[in-house]
């Protein structure tokens, strides 16, 4: 993580930064990482559906006490779900732990590949290209992680971020004391 700025120059010259987290040389950031993020995952669907259970809820409610004019909100729910999920993933990664509710839960963070943390567009478009990615290739996006180090899956090579163990990275980072 020695690149500090656009005038630097990756190590062989071409301006590349290099990779952060080495799967070899530091296992334990990636040791567990599918599991947890399966898990996780299911922790950020309940976060997500429920403001949204509420607010059918409401609407279910609403409808009955204007003898069924209210029920036209319902049209409401889906783009707002929509778009609530794409706040919900871009505020969380895009926070200051770089990681959603669930991941929080379960040690995790997301990470740029060479190290930065992530960011608001990168949350909101996470989250767009992980469910692009599971309704296409449905449970054959989680094969992916198998096969390389990291653990990464399809919507993490396209956008170049890594999902780390947040302790294992915070021991990492501790200069070591001399006493």
């Amino acid at each position: 993580m020695a690149y500090t700025g656009p005038g630097n120059r990756g190590s062989d010259g071409t301006g590349l930064r290099p990779h952060a987290y080495d799967p070899y040389q530091q296992p334990e950031l990636f040791r567990g990482v599918l599991t947890r993020r399966m898990i996780a995952f299911f922790i950020d669907l309940l976060v997500l559906a429920v403001p949204v259970i509420l607010a059918v809820i409401f609407i279910a409610v609403f409808g009955v006490v204007t003898f069924g004019l209210g029920w036209a909100l319902f049209w409401l729910v889906s783009p707002a779900s929509v778009i609530w999920a794409i706040v919900y993933y871009g505020a969380t990664i895009g926070g200051p732990n770089s990681a959603t509710v669930g991941m929080r839960v379960m040690d995790l963070q997301v990470r740029t590949w060479y190290g930065a943390p992530g960011y608001f567009v990168l949350g909101a478009v996470h989250a767009v290209c992980f469910w692009i990615s599971v309704s296409v290739l449905s449970p054959f996006v989680l094969l992916i992680g198998l096969f390389n180090g990291r653990r990464r899956l399809l919507h993490d090579f396209v956008l170049g971020t890594v999902v780390i163990n947040t302790s294992v990275r915070a021991q990492l980072a501790e200069p070591a004391r001399t006493w």
